[in-house]
């Protein structure tokens, strides 16, 4: 049994400007110890989808139209604030994208660090400042015993990424979801945050939902990955398929965007076109005004998650009825 199973997940945001459909019926699954990526353009959906698994989306304009969220056996949507506050930081944790503005200024990283273990009462407070010392010990933190009475903004932008490691694994979750965890780092301190995370991963055999742009790190990285585009996963599968043996047009043309990839010489490629409108309702294929391989049923029919074969999902109607073959 999967220990995190989402269906039909739809978070939609109530604007003056119009309902912005920024998830729009996606579903996927996670194992213990499993490490599944998520990759996409901006605005595809992938924070969204994870906050709102622990309701962290701003409520309005956001709203949960609809989906479950089986957690362990629990439904995370069913849950009141105070069953909720139970799950997140304790069985659910996160790393977000920007340590500094997820850190309080205004509070030593000591403080910061034991209230997990405090509100979620795991040890009391000399206790605690002993295992916080301990989590900054094994993410990398050289003298531990005087940075922790530091503020944020007294260590590098590394520092912080590791202390916020530190947060989100003092309590030893059984899921962590790292929304982008190396943005803006160094490919040196990227490397070093990335080992980090796997090596905890497995001294805690927790699962891990892995956030990203760099579709390069997510191949190194994750155990299975979900394409999302304009709110929807378009592709999923185990990651030696998705990058080996590509079945939609908008993963294909994600790796050839690649610039590593690209001769030497050549002009980059880049995908034409801009994503859709999310205010207005879809038709068809999201990705069909960008495709090179869009055909005319393309536009008049939604296409559904299909599995083509060996756990490898496609929403690419032309793949599904296989006339159309990608490769890079």
């Amino acid at each position: 049994m999967a220990l995190l199973t989402v269906k039909d997940l739809r978070t939609w945001f109530h604007t003056r400007a119009g309902v912005v459909r920024a998830v729009d019926g996606i579903s996927f699954d996670i194992d213990r110890g499993e490490t599944l990526g998520i990759v996409g353009e901006s605005g595809s959906g992938k924070s969204v989808a994870c906050y709102s698994l622990l309701g962290l989306i701003p409520k309005p304009p956001g709203k949960i139209e609809s989906g479950v969220a089986n957690f362990d056996g629990k439904d995370l949507f069913l849950l009141s604030e105070k069953e909720l506050n139970q799950v997140r930081g304790r069985r659910i944790s996160m790393i977000f994208q920007d340590p500094m503005t997820s850190l309080n200024p205004f509070l030593r990283v000591e403080d910061q660090l034991i209230e997990p273990l405090l509100i979620h009462r795991l040890a009391d407070k000399a206790a605690a400042r002993q295992k916080a010392l301990k989590m900054l010990e094994r993410v990398g933190i050289q003298d531990a015993a005087s940075r922790i009475r530091m503020y944020p903004h007294e260590f590098s932008g590394g520092m912080r990424q590791r202390v916020m490691i530190a947060m989100a694994l003092i309590t030893e979750p059984d899921l962590l979801i790292a929304d982008e965890p190396t943005t803006a780092l160094d490919v040196t301190v990227q490397a070093q945050i990335l080992e980090l995370i796997k090596s905890m991963q497995q001294k805690m055999q927790m699962a891990v939902i892995f956030i990203s742009h760099d579709l390069g790190v997510v191949a190194g990285f994750c155990d299975r990955v979900n394409v999302m585009y304009a709110g929807r996963i378009v592709e999923s599968g185990p990651t030696g398929s998705i990058y080996a043996q590509p079945s939609h047009p908008y993963n294909e043309a994600l790796q050839r965007s690649i610039p590593a990839l690209q001769p030497k010489g050549n002009k980059l490629f880049t995908i034409e076109g801009q994503p859709p409108d999310l205010t207005r309702a879809l038709r068809g294929c999201s990705f069909a005004e960008r495709c090179a391989h869009v055909h005319e049923t393309c536009r008049a029919r939604d296409p559904a998650l299909v599995e083509m074969k060996d756990g490898h999902q496609s929403a690419c109607l032309r793949v599904q009825e296989g006339d159309l073959k990608l490769g890079l």
